[in-house]
């Protein structure tokens, strides 16, 4: 085993983390071992060591950055001193639909999370990364471009894909528009990427007072909710415009757009045409489509555009499945 120390909830009426050592396993054959050098603050994090799910003795922490310190027999991705990132899951099933996907986070027997789940292995706890050391299967760990500052990249693996797979899942990019409800901490993540994809990216919030930091970000404009007249005035802008504009997003909440685990309705083609094929994308529905025993595939957002990430779209269907229980 490998000793690290960590930070740990002991109470769960109040915030305060306690300093402990800890055993990690010892490294499988995928595994490496990486050196925390920083871990965002999810704000997860407060409910879960307050015991919202029922837990106790958490070491918190799902948003890392680090070096590899170790590498197990098998790991050929990473090498000892490289840098990494570590999200909010370290392993899945890796047989299900959604795993031959690329969607583990939809396993159908759940992912393994960064912490407060269960190994699928020895069925130990799993701790997270406010701690020394963190150990993960290689297939779950990033590398980290050498051009990120690691301190900032860290919070990218939680809030950061939160309000990017709607993005993508939505088409956000040039001649889209994007609506941001609240600039928080996935709100002002949501801001900038929407405005990197080149969308016309609007800011809904209740006051002014974020209005100068929502321009900084990339916004073209704040909308102040409370404001009668200027909702009044954007609904009409809204619904008089000639130009059809690309599907729209509002980004708060993690589950704001992402992929479904239902089945597509036929077994003989993917649910969605690879790009470059030829072939056209579905159309933004008004209404879920049924859900029908197929290929198993995810279907994305029933109101949106499919993902534009290539292993999602040029993957062959998986075997037909039943729905997950």
């Amino acid at each position: 085993m490998r000793s690290t120390t960590g930070w740990q909830s002991l109470d769960p009426t109040g915030n305060t983390l306690t300093r402990v050592t800890f055993e990690r396993r010892d490294l499988r054959p995928d595994d490496i071992a990486v050196r925390i050098d920083y871990c965002g603050v999810c704000h997860s994090d407060l409910h879960r060591i307050h015991g919202m799910l029922g837990e106790k003795d958490l070491v918190p922490g799902h948003e890392a950055t680090g070096v590899v310190v170790a590498t197990g027999p098998a790991v050929t991705g990473f090498a000892v001193g490289e840098r990494v990132a570590i999200g909010t899951i370290v392993d899945s099933c890796g047989e299900c639909a959604m795993c031959l996907a690329g969607q583990e986070n939809y396993c159908y027997h759940r992912p393994t999370t960064t912490y407060g789940g269960t190994d699928r292995i020895d069925g130990t706890p799993t701790m997270g990364a406010y701690s020394r050391e963190y150990v993960l299967r290689e297939k779950f760990a990033f590398h980290l471009p050498d051009g990120l500052d690691p301190a900032a990249a860290a919070p990218l693996m939680c809030a950061g894909v939160s309000v990017w797979e709607p993005l993508r899942a939505a088409g956000a990019g040039p001649g889209s528009r994007v609506a941001v409800a609240g600039l928080g901490g996935l709100g002002h993540l949501a801001v900038k990427l929407a405005a990197a994809l080149g969308a016309e990216v609007t800011v809904l919030s209740r006051t002014a007072a974020k209005e100068q930091d929502a321009l900084s970000l990339g916004a073209a404009e704040l909308l102040v909710t409370t404001d009668e007249a200027q909702v009044a005035a954007a609904r009409a802008a809204s619904t008089s415009s000639s130009t059809p504009s690309r599907p729209t997003t509002s980004s708060r909440r993690s589950s704001a757009c992402s992929a479904s685990t239902g089945p597509c309705a036929s077994s003989e083609t993917p649910c969605w045409p690879a790009r470059g094929s030829g072939s056209s994308e579905p159309a933004a529905r008004s209404s879920p489509p049924p859900a029908r025993e197929g290929c198993g595939r995810p279907w994305r957002c029933w109101s949106s555009a499919p993902s534009t990430a290539s292993r999602r779209t040029s993957r062959s269907c998986p075997p037909a499945r039943s729905k997950p229980p």
